[in-house]
């Protein structure tokens, strides 16, 4: 595609998941109170490592020990999610700049009795479980029976989401992956949950391990163009790194490479940014969110934060003058509190290219959409549904 007097000519978008920095003024309707996943991982932790981080300005957006006068260079703002929800689906969508105005439904007593025959009728399988549960517990308290009959096991959480688990002996991924496409047909309405997850698992009993490297995601398609939509239908190159495809129900994308962990991903980031291209990499890194948010593991989660700063001096190292990179999140997901759900946060919005030179406060803005909006305007397509773009704060 030939140059034109855009000022980047690759946007670099990187969601680190489950990570917010206070709660939003509503957080009281989703039981959220008190919840500011980094403020209270760092108030339980003490310090965190996160020079990098902090240079880049997430020191102005909480309290970071140790770093309080670290100079910043890039611009630095809080992101408000307005959908209504707190799911990854509905952030990863109003960060590409569809923002939903109804929830998805939530089914905090498992699902109905007819929800789960149309289950059984598109996959031809049993299930057992059918409850709110975490993950981790649930397989380890049914794996047993689901090895000795087969039967899948259905969870949900306070998301809108229906899993499924199988173990890989019993369910091969190919079979289960094809439970997770008719499953998601099956989900209709009023029961189209945002999404339905599959997650094979592995191990003997009293020591099964989740394949996370393997779940996959069967979303929604998005009821509105995307900024992805919009950047693949002019031309523009728009790959994926880890789930983020799956959220989108594949709409939009050029090419995605799902990954294992953060390390797998920061590692296939480097990768891409080595290949020539024009447009958006958008990138999900959720071990914040799926591995140790979910599981109440603060230690796990704010190493997952240092292991990034640590990378990420060697990911802007593959960047030049021409690339911009945007880290954000989608929800919170504090460790810390009881709940083992995600949380209703602002979350931090970075920007850095090698052009800036100075701090920029970019304030807090008014929907995560702005970053949608600032990346349309860049490629000059749209103007997306929602939004306000930062570009010219950020840019000559």
């Amino acid at each position: 595609m030939t140059r034109t007097n855009r000022r980047f000519d690759r946007v670099i978008v990187i969601i680190l998941d489950g990570v917010g920095i206070g709660e939003l003024p509503d957080a009281s309707e989703f039981g959220d109170e008190g919840s500011d996943s980094l403020g209270n991982v760092v108030n339980a932790r003490g310090r965190l490592r996160l020079p990098h981080l902090a240079a880049r300005g997430l020191n102005r957006l909480t309290r970071l020990p140790g770093f309080e006068e670290t100079a910043v260079t890039g611009g630095y703002g809080k992101l408000t999610m307005t959908a209504v929800g707190k799911d990854s689906t509905s952030g990863h969508w109003e960060i590409a700049g569809v923002v939903l105005k109804k929830s998805f439904p939530l089914f905090p007593e498992g699902f109905p009795r007819d929800t789960v025959e149309k289950l059984r009728a598109a996959t031809g399988r049993e299930f057992i479980g059918n409850r709110a549960a975490s993950g981790t517990r649930i397989i380890a308290e049914l794996g047993e029976e689901h090895l000795r009959t087969g039967a899948l096991i259905l969870y949900t959480s306070a998301d809108s989401v229906c899993q499924i688990a199988a173990h890989v002996d019993v369910v091969p991924l190919d079979e289960l992956y094809d439970i997770g496409r008719k499953a998601r047909g099956a989900m209709k309405r009023p029961y189209a949950v945002g999404r339905v997850i599959v997650r094979p698992f592995a191990g003997d009993v009293g020591s099964f391990y989740r394949r996370n490297d393997a779940r996959r995601d069967y979303s929604l398609p998005p009821p509105a163009p995307t900024l992805l939509v919009e950047l693949s239908e002019s031309g523009f190159d728009v790959r994926g790194v880890g789930k983020v495809d799956d959220i989108f129900a594949g709409r939009g994308f050029t090419d995605c490479s799902h990954t294992k962990d953060n390390a797998d991903g920061v590692s296939t980031v480097k990768n891409e940014l080595r290949d020539e291209f024009e447009g958006l990499l958008f990138v999900n890194l959720n071990d914040t969110d799926t591995v140790y948010g979910h599981r109440n593991d603060v230690e796990g989660y704010a190493r997952a934060l240092e292991d990034f700063d640590a990378a990420l001096p060697s990911v802007e190292s593959e960047t030049d003058a021409r690339d911009l990179i945007l880290i954000l999140s989608d929800h919170g997901n504090d460790p810390t509190t009881p709940s083992t759900d995600h949380s209703r946060e602002y979350t931090p919005l970075l920007a850095w290219h090698r052009r800036i030179g100075r701090g920029v406060p970019l304030g807090t803005r008014a929907t995560l959409a702005d970053v949608g909006q600032t990346v349309a305007e860049n490629f000059a397509v749209g103007p997306l549904a929602a939004g306000t773009s930062f570009l010219n704060e950020i840019s000559d």
